[in-house]
């Protein structure tokens, strides 16, 4: 049975709300790619952390809400739905949601604040950093969401400057960065370490 899909006819009528919700970002075949197709350089380990993730969110003894979030590309973009790169990497329980969204912000044009009490804490993995992360972490917050954000569980591409000299800057001083803002912001920030306590804490 697949996973329900927001705003679709297999998506039941009724999901009990949650007060804890594991939101899995953009987590898609596109991105482990090779980086000469356009992957993301330094994908995989990344993909295993997140692994890592879903898997005691669905062994926890009171299981978090999980979610996972599709981008949807044009014609012709590596996540051009229902082509390879489109495909989530962790196929979806019959319990856990699927949400397909065309913005960075996660909330904008889906149905997923339906599903995500404003008072729910939501753990956020995924990619990319500087752009379904960063904008949707924000909107959680504004919710008034509290917002954990694992490191070494979401990652980005090098950024392209073009202003002050031009150059490229690095991937992971982009995500520390876009963490030192959310945390500055009041997300909070976790190490892969502390993922046994996340969802098993009370």
């Amino acid at each position: 049975m697949p996973a329900p899909v927001l705003g679709s006819s297999k998506c039941p009528s009724k999901i009990e709300l949650n007060d804890r919700v594991l939101l899995l970002l953009d987590i898609q075949q596109c991105v482990l790619a090779p980086t000469s197709k356009g992957g993301i350089p330094g994908a995989q380990p990344v993909r295993d952390n997140i692994g890592e993730i879903l898997t005691a969110a669905r062994k926890a003894e009171r299981p978090p809400l999980i979610v996972h979030v599709r981008n949807t590309g044009d014609v012709g973009d590596m996540d051009e739905p229902d082509t390879p790169g489109w495909q989530l990497i962790f196929p979806p329980l019959p319990s856990e949601i699927v949400v397909d969204k065309r913005k960075n912000n996660a909330f904008a044009g889906t149905d997923l604040a339906d599903y995500i009490p404003n008072n729910a804490e939501i753990t956020m993995v995924g990619f990319q950093t500087d752009f379904s992360i960063r904008a949707t972490c924000s909107a959680a917050l504004g919710r008034g969401n509290e917002v954990l954000l694992v490191r070494g569980a979401h990652k980005t591409y090098p950024r392209i400057e073009v202003l002050h000299g031009g150059g490229v800057t690095e991937a992971e001083k982009v995500e520390a960065e876009i963490e030192a803002e959310l945390s500055e912001a009041g997300a909070h920030m976790l190490e892969m370490e502390d993922i046994g306590g996340i969802f098993n804490g009370r």
